[in-house]
């Protein structure tokens, strides 16, 4: 008697969380949708203006600098958080004490982006800790793209513990036979890893790399907090033009379409290497 009772209303059922994720999420990016084809500065009503916001971001010499920085950001966090982070959890892995070295790397993840951003400022600056240690005088987060590898450098320092986690999460998951038929074979050091663990790690490896891909490409509140974008607009990325663009401007119109940008962006990056993952 249950199955047909819950056939009839299992709609029922599922029906409040598909509003509330339509409401909190759906809408509001509809509505985004809409704005970036009209004219408005969130006083007056908005003018429909077509696709001329979208014809602007293709002459905003501003938007090819902000895609050059998120594309460092993208590929500097493959390379650093992710590749530290395996390298961090292989090293510490079955090893007697291997526990109490990864700590440290997990302490700055407690850590809010605006925090991080806020301790590292004065190391940063012109004056800061880290030209007084390294004996030279660079300015960090003026001159680009020094700026942008500088703000990676605190990013990896945010995001390399989280990575070791889940690669160390994988490595434990990882059945003992075939690694101890490997090394009966006489396979070890770098041949085990690269024929051995790093096959049976792949579906893991595929999701922290795609929540770094993720993360990278809408990376804010660190850019903020240090430059805001600046000096000029030399290190914005497509999040900080879109808030620089909208709350700082007050130009709606034009900041809804380079969060449209954005997204699309994001989805599309996402799609393409789900999609590969998939066909290997």
């Amino acid at each position: 008697m249950r199955a047909p009772i819950l056939g009839r209303f299992g709609y029922g059922y599922v029906a409040p969380a598909v509003l509330l994720v339509a409401g909190l999420l759906y809408a509001p990016f509809l509505w985004t949708a809409y704005l970036s084809f009209t004219r408005y500065d969130g006083l007056e009503p908005a003018q429909w203006i077509g696709a001329h916001n979208f014809g602007k971001l293709l002459d905003d010499p501003a938007l090819l600098t902000s895609i050059r920085n998120t594309l460092l950001w993208v590929i500097g966090t493959m390379v650093l958080p992710v590749g530290l982070g395996l390298l961090v959890a292989v090293l510490s892995y079955d090893i007697k004490g291997g526990l109490w070295f990864r700590v440290p790397f997990l302490l700055p993840y407690a850590l809010s982006g605006a925090g991080l951003a806020m301790v590292w400022s004065p190391i940063l600056s012109h004056d800061g800790i880290a030209n007084k240690l390294l004996g030279v005088d660079t300015a960090f987060l003026q001159d680009a793209p020094v700026n942008t590898l500088a703000m990676l450098l605190v990013w990896t320092w945010q995001q390399l513990g989280v990575n070791m986690l889940l690669f160390v999460v994988g490595l434990q998951s990882i059945p003992k036979e075939p690694i101890e038929a490997a090394r009966l074979d006489g396979a070890g050091g770098w041949r085990l890893f690269r024929y051995v663990i790093w096959p049976l790690m792949r579906p893991l490896t595929a999701v922290v790399v795609g929540l770094a891909l993720v993360a990278s490409l809408k990376t804010f509140d660190i850019v903020w907090v240090l430059t805001q974008g600046g000096p000029g607009r030399n290190s914005e990325t497509l999040a900080v033009t879109m808030y620089k663009e909208t709350f700082v401007a007050s130009d709606y119109g034009y900041g809804s379409a380079v969060a449209v940008m954005l997204t699309v962006v994001t989805g599309l990056a996402s799609y393409l290497y789900l999609k590969r993952q998939v066909s290997q």
